[in-house]
């Protein structure tokens, strides 16, 4: 069984123009990605207040965001496959459409069950806009303008998750938590409207015509999405249920492994997988594929970890922890439409080896950190991070799609997205729970400093019960709130020491990468197209 549709021709990519200025296309097909890239994280804050409201536990209610990014999870695979059968524009329209209806139903939810089935329902919609989005931006941008396509799209899926948080604790404090969801009503009708009438197919793109457009690789389907969705769900509730203490999480362990490995031997053996991993021979592709997994477990790990750090150990609320992390957003927004036009003068691999450091060197600053770090410190370094992420996320997509054929680019970006999302998984999983058992073992080293029989312990319980005592405290419970601080002062410090392990790990993770890039070839703008993936 093969497509039904012949390889984009040169002369054919060559003579491509997109029937609208590229800017205003540009604008449109991100409209709807930044929105659902912004689902991923705009709910966090207010799972406390859904829980409340809809008579649920904060555990249970979890399953808020879990539902989201498994549904996720599952349909990316299909999207390349979807394209082809309707139309990449229909298709797209298609998840504007069903992702808005979505969110009217999650934010009329009266109940937790049919909250998660909603929030499901938007999940399988919106999952495939992020690799949609990116092929339109690489089709619609010619190639010495293609750095700028990718600084958009770069924009809205790492701006978005940066904003989610805050945004979703500004709309919960004012407002209520449906307006997390109801929000994105108004912006799909526009973005829809606006799809409609600005985006189409460029003519290279053949689709799936008559019997075939239906003949898809329901078993390749399958393996893929039950092992991605298996896999997000052990990465998701792991920690929570004590991992493979857990036999459910054993089993979907299992599954997951089976599933996936059975699924990539089997799209490498069907003659029209609906993955097609093939495209992976294009050296560039495979290693910014591999180069993308780090990327989102380290960008996706930060981004979780900092704000939480905040909040329990520096006593910030979501707002502001969310406020802190913003500026670190506004350099992305402003410095990826100077990357996009650097990237097309200077070699990319250079410049993403830039990023990296510079990344690397944000995050030992993180490293370096103690409780009574301030505001604008965070601030500032949170900031040089997201000068990296510019300097990485453009120039790395402008790399992986430099020799791939246009027929290919949705096959291409949906390998992307899938491998920035497991990567972002991961990323989170591992840190959370490292996270929480590194603090109970900086703590059980602490404590062996604490004795009553430590001259330096004993000072400081006296200087703090000197303290209660000149408040006024009785001299009896003043004695025993004195170690009741140094206990809590020894917990707060362990949790803090953890973080900072992470942070550095992150870092170290992170030059990782430089071996590979170094790898890459050097591509300038392609004058012919090289018919990968066909």
């Amino acid at each position: 069984m093969s497509r039904s549709r012949a390889p984009a021709t040169a002369a054919e990519h060559a003579a491509f123009h997109a029937p609208h200025n590229p800017w205003l296309i540009a604008v449109v097909a991100t409209i709807a990605t930044f929105m659902e890239v912004l689902d991923t994280s705009i709910a966090n804050v207010s799972l406390p207040h859904i829980a409340g409201n809809l008579g649920a536990s904060v555990t249970d209610s979890t399953w808020v965001l879990t539902s989201y990014l498994l549904a996720n999870a599952i349909v990316l695979p299909a999207t390349a496959w979807l394209s082809s059968a309707i139309g990449r524009t229909n298709y797209y329209m298609l998840s504007v459409a069903l992702f808005s209806a979505a969110s009217l139903l999650c934010g009329v939810a009266p109940n937790l069950g049919l909250l998660v089935a909603c929030r499901v329902l938007q999940g399988l919609a919106g999952g495939g806009l992020q690799p949609m989005t990116q092929a339109i931006m690489i089709d619609t941008f010619p190639p010495h303008q293609r750095g700028m396509g990718m600084a958009v799209y770069g924009m809205t899926v790492v701006v978005a998750p940066v904003v989610g948080p805050t945004l979703g604790g500004w709309i919960t404090d004012n407002y209520s938590w449906r307006w997390v969801f109801l929000i994105n009503v108004p912006i799909g009708i526009v973005a829809l409207w606006l799809s409609a009438r600005y985006l189409s197919d460029p003519p290279f793109l053949r689709r799936r015509t008559g019997q075939s457009r239906w003949r898809v690789d329901f078993a390749g389907l399958s393996l893929l999405a039950i092992g991605l969705g298996a896999m997000q769900l052990v990465l998701d509730l792991g920690e929570r249920e004590d991992w493979f203490a857990s036999p459910w999480i054993q089993g979907a362990a299992w599954l997951a492994v089976i599933t996936l490995l059975g699924g990539i031997w089997w799209a490498f053996r069907h003659p029209d997988p609906i993955v097609n991993l093939r495209v992976l021979r294009d050296r560039n592709l495979g290693l910014s594929c591999l180069h993308m997994l780090v990327f989102g477990a380290v960008l996706f790990a930060s981004t979780a970890l900092l704000p939480l750090m905040m909040q329990t150990l520096l006593g910030y609320t979501a707002q502001l922890s969310g406020m802190a992390l913003s500026p670190g957003g506004m350099v992305i927004a402003v410095m990826m439409p100077l990357v996009g036009w650097l990237v097309t003068r200077v070699d990319a691999r250079w410049m993403v080896l830039t990023g990296i450091v510079i990344i690397a060197v944000a995050l030992l600053q993180f490293a370096a950190l103690s409780l009574t770090v301030d505001l604008r410190t965070l601030v500032l370094v949170r900031m040089l991070q997201g000068l990296g992420l510019a300097f990485v996320f453009v120039p790395i997509n402008t790399i992986a799609y430099a020799s791939i054929s246009p027929a290919a680019r949705n096959d291409a970006s949906s390998l992307m997205s899938i491998a920035r999302n497991i990567g972002g998984s991961i990323g989170i999983a591992y840190a959370g729970t490292m996270v929480a058992r590194g603090g109970q073992t900086h703590r059980a080293q602490l404590v062996e400093h604490c004795s009553i029989y430590d001259p330096h312990y004993q000072a400081a319980a006296a200087a703090v019960r000197d303290r209660l005592l000149a408040g006024g405290a009785d001299p009896a419970p003043a004695e025993l709130v004195s170690h009741a601080v140094l206990d809590q002062l020894v917990n707060r410090q362990a949790s803090m020491l953890s973080y900072l392990d992470q942070f550095r790990f992150q870092a170290l993770a992170f030059l990782v990468l430089v071996p590979i890039v170094l790898l890459m070839r050097r591509r300038t703008a392609p004058t012919h197209v090289e018919l990968v993936g066909e």
